[in-house]
């Protein structure tokens, strides 16, 4: 730790009285003292009592300072990505021929294993050829492999069986030879040759068999001296160093180009040594080192371009540009995720280091849709999952610290909208190429797929609501015809089934569908049109066999009929207004829905004839209510002297006895109980009204008319019930 520390402090000592990544002692004569001794130190919050003050870039400071000539910022760039490449071009040349190497040795394995399978073949039939036959009833004998070295665990054993036909003559069965194996897999993976006589027990051991000498553990006092001591050894001449560095930089021994070159040559050191210590096998601690070199790396280049002002931000932001190439060059040539996930984080921190705080919206967004499409295609290749997210997360940062900032509605709007979608694009690529070669998608996929999604649906929305409702609607929609178009080249899954991918796009087209609805429309418009949205998603969902589309057509028709109920618009003439319009859209929409599960009956299970049939009894039940409004409106209105609620309150209960009868001769003629309990249910209904409200507060010749007309209604009922009873036992 105290290396690590070191190694930051040795380039940012005897600074006289500058500001920049320093940290400021809170006394009133100003003193100041460097971040670097703060973290040589080991404190981390105050010294010596005193708070600290750490600031990036002070005021008046942020402006482009250049002293050196052009010509002389290229030579610096030019060195410095020399120093840093050098080093990585030696350790990948040598790490492909430490390959090539390994790869001719591995592939000389089957070629050996060949020749054994052979010889032991040979040795086989001159073994049988000798010996008296063996029987035809012999029990096969299985051939146990050598205990020298694991073999492949998938390695079938090697049967010899005698044929029968020939007793005197017997043809071993072998197996086929061993197949090739991989550069580097360090394992010879195949059938094992059969080595010995069925009947022979005592045969000579299995020729070829492999075996190693298994190194001596080593004792304490050799792991102590010989590994121990060495780690400690190495670290004490690191401190003795940096302690040297440190003292040289507090009497102004090295100047600032001076500071800035031993930082960038000792982070270009790092990285060979970490390539070193891989090569012992210290995998971990060499991609500690690896971390810390390209830390280094990118604070002498920042202290350059920012605190020093040795060249400008645009060279500092090539150079790191070229840092982030290198070690994600590196990450791939070692195989090493966390390598690139250090690259990344890198390349992320990079327009914060050589920001100049003006508004460079094309260079900021170029950069980072070059930075995501290079993180794409690593992740595509390595299959490396958490780079994807990591690019993500950081570019949604940097967008919404833009739009904070700088965004005027006026001028970038367009530009903005066309890089949002870029960016949308960008993160959609990879898990639509997924999800089209068969493969499932993981969880991680799913969240960046309906992250990805609900970023951009919610930029276009803050970016063009409400001034812009038509391009917004469009864009929706267009969202939602491409995640259909997706959804449909998803190849199915067992059985035609819809894979999990295809319902996870259908899903995300119906819901941009549904959010385009209330974009544009208002009022009972967003109601009739999730209502219809709602039918034909049930109507598709049937004809394609798709529960899940059939289950939000149901759940968009419900949330319409509460929105009809609970906001219904304003009514009009009889039966000649936008209210009983709306109503009679909704049971339209219920009946088709209704239609269509008739039509495929034989799909239907358990659970959604119990949706359907709520259905049934919706369309009703709306029915009845719109009916309901038209009356109550029409016998509401003043005139001849008749009293307005007294009329209204007996022409519901008029209307509701007739439609309960209708009800039940409708339930009769088709024999559904269904209905035939729907009209019992509203009879019922006026019993209560008639007897509870009607005999208490209408005036006599009202009360007559209501008591008569459901009296009537009831006597027929029970006489009709009361026949078709006597009929049933005189048939039976």
């Amino acid at each position: 730790m105290y290396f690590a520390r070191a190694s930051l402090y040795l380039l940012w000592k005897s600074l006289p009285e500058r500001t920049g990544l320093g940290c400021q002692i809170g006394t009133e004569e100003g003193s100041k003292r460097d971040i670097f001794a703060h973290f040589a130190g080991g404190r981390t919050s105050n010294w010596n009592g005193f708070p600290a003050q750490f600031e990036l870039c002070p005021p008046g400071r942020c402006a482009l300072i250049s002293p050196v000539s052009t010509r002389m910022e290229i030579l610096i760039f030019v060195a410095v990505a020399l120093v840093v490449a050098g080093p990585i071009l030696a350790i990948m040349a040598l790490v492909a021929i430490r390959r090539l190497e390994g790869d001719s040795l591995q592939l000389q394995i089957p070629q050996l294993t060949s020749r054994i399978y052979i010889l032991e073949k040979r040795m086989l039939a001159l073994e049988q050829a000798i010996r008296p036959a063996v029987s035809a009833e012999s029990e096969p004998e299985t051939i146990k492999p050598a205990t020298g070295i694991p073999l492949h665990a998938s390695a079938d054993p090697v049967r010899v069986t005698a044929s029968p036909s020939a007793p005197g003559e017997v043809e071993p069965t072998v197996a086929p030879p061993p197949a090739l194996v991989s550069a580097g897999s360090g394992a010879v993976t195949g059938n094992l040759p059969a080595n010995r006589a069925p009947n022979n027990a005592s045969t000579s051991p299995a020729i070829g068999g492999i075996y190693v000498k298994s190194a001596a553990p080593q004792d304490l006092e050799s792991r102590i001296a010989g590994n121990w001591f060495l780690r400690i050894g190495i670290v004490a001449l690191l401190v003795a160093l940096s302690s040297g560095l440190k003292w040289a930089f507090d009497n102004d021994w090295v100047g600032e180009s001076g500071r800035i070159a031993i930082g960038i040559l000792l982070g270009a050191l790092m990285l060979p040594w970490s390539q070193w210590l891989l090569g012992k096998g210290y995998s971990y601690f060499s991609e500690g080192i690896a971390a810390l070199g390209e830390a280094t790396l990118f604070l002498s280049v920042w202290a350059g371009c920012q605190y020093y002002t040795l060249y400008s931000r645009d060279i500092g932001f090539a150079a790191m540009i070229v840092i982030t190439v290198v070690m994600a060059a590196l990450a791939i040539a070692r195989d090493s995720e966390r390598i690139a996930v250090l690259s990344l984080v890198g390349a992320l921190l990079t327009p914060i280091l050589a920001s100049s705080g003006q508004d460079q919206q094309v260079v900021l967004f170029g950069y980072l849709s070059l930075l995501g499409a290079g993180a794409l295609a690593i992740a595509s290749k390595k299959d490396w999952k958490s780079l994807l997210p990591i690019a993500f997360f950081g570019t949604q940062i940097y967008f919404w610290g833009w739009y904070e900032e700088f965004f005027h509605r006026t001028s970038p709007l367009e530009r903005t909208i066309v890089f949002a979608t870029l960016f949308f694009f960008l993160y959609a690529a990879l898990p639509i190429v997924k999800a089209l070669g068969g493969l499932g998608p993981a969880e991680l996929d799913i969240a960046m797929i309906l992250l990805n999604a609900f970023a951009y649906s919610s930029a276009l929305f803050i970016l063009l609501w409400p001034a812009d409702k038509w391009p917004l609607t469009l864009l929706f929609l267009a969202l939602a015809a491409g995640h259909v178009a997706v959804a449909r080249v998803i190849p199915s899954g067992e059985d035609n089934r819809p894979t999990l991918a295809r319902l996870l796009y259908a899903g995300l087209a119906l819901t941009f569908l549904t959010l385009a609805v209330p974009i544009r429309l208002e009022g009972k418009w967003i109601t009739l049109s999730f209502s219809v949205e709602g039918a034909i998603l049930v109507w598709t969902g049937f004809r394609a066999a798709s529960n899940f589309l059939r289950q939000s057509g149901y759940l968009l028709l419900g949330i319409s009929a509460l929105r009809l109920l609970v906001l219904p618009p304003d009514g009009g003439p009889f039966l000649l207004n936008a209210r009983f319009a709306a109503y009679l859209v909704m049971i339209a929409c219920f009946g088709v829905a209704l239609w269509a599960a008739r039509t495929h009956e034989r799909d239907l299970d358990v659970p959604e004839r119990a949706e359907i049939g709520i259905l049934l009894v919706a369309i009703n039940v709306y029915a009845l209510i719109a009916l309901s409004w038209e009356f109550w409106d029409y016998f509401g209105k003043a005139g001849h002297g008749v009293d307005i609620a007294l009329a209204q309150h007996v022409a519901l209960s008029v209307l509701w006895t007739l439609y309960a009868t209708v009800l039940l001769f409708l339930g009769v003629q088709n024999k559904s109980a269904l209905l035939r309990w729907q009209s019992l249910s509203l009879f019922g209904l006026v019993v209560g009204k008639v007897f509870l409200y009607d005999l208490s507060f209408l005036d006599r010749g009202y009360r007559i008319l209501s008591f008569f007309v459901l009296g009537a209604v009831l006597l027929g009922v029970s006489f009709s019930y009361t026949r078709k009873s006597a009929r049933q036992r005189a048939n039976s």
